[in-house]
């Protein structure tokens, strides 16, 4: 996997290289943008990393970038930055999902704790992204009648309650599970469950 890499988005340069020595710093990369424009023009979504945004700025602030990420289902962890306390804005941002909030000045050591956690969760999200793919494409092999019985086996019927619900013997049930296992490559119920809650599962959260 290549190298995380800490975005920073922020329209006073002083700030931004900072942050982008501290990355470097961690073993990450580091890429500097002076606005919210640039940022949307010339990132890479499949890069791993994290985005530090200052919340306001000329043109798009940094709460319009956020939510425009939210509603495009980006899923990059985002450390919210401001050089103005402003609680209502701060609880905007977290709610939209923002790792963490940051008031400038803030600590060396504060600001490197956050960019590992949110290099971290960015981790996570990738993780639960490509089980979920792996996930979808598994189940997406069984026919209409091996789903149906992919749904009872979730919840909870037995052969013989599955047999009587679809007019079938308990032998064809039982040759249809075998063959649900087979197809998504599980071998027991417990994996089978894991496979069907990634399919489920939110990556962003």
């Amino acid at each position: 996997m290549s190298t995380p890499v800490v975005n920073v988005v922020d329209d006073d340069p002083a700030v931004s290289q900072a942050i982008a020595i501290v990355a470097k710093s961690l073993g990450y990369g580091a890429a500097v943008y002076r606005s919210a424009e640039d940022f949307l023009y010339g990132h890479d979504p499949e890069r791993p990393g994290c985005l530090i945004l200052d919340i306001k700025m000329p043109g798009m602030s940094g709460l319009e970038l956020q939510k425009m990420l939210v509603d495009a289902g980006v899923c990059l962890p985002v450390i919210m930055i401001s050089g103005h306390a402003d609680i209502s804005m701060a609880v905007t941002a977290m709610s939209r999902g923002a790792y963490t909030f940051l008031e400038k000045p803030f600590r060396l050591d504060v600001l490197q704790q956050q960019i590992r956690g949110s290099i971290e969760k960015d981790r996570l999200i990738r993780l639960k992204k490509s089980k979920r793919i792996d996930a979808q494409n598994r189940l997406a092999r069984l026919t209409d009648k091996e789903q149906e019985v992919l749904e009872m086996i979730h919840q909870g019927l037995t052969n013989k309650q599955m047999a009587e619900k679809l007019n079938l013997t308990v032998r064809t049930v039982e040759d249809r599970r075998s063959r649900v296992m087979r197809k998504v490559e599980v071998n027991t119920l417990a994996d089978l469950f894991e496979l069907m809650f990634a399919v489920r599962d939110e990556p962003c959260v």
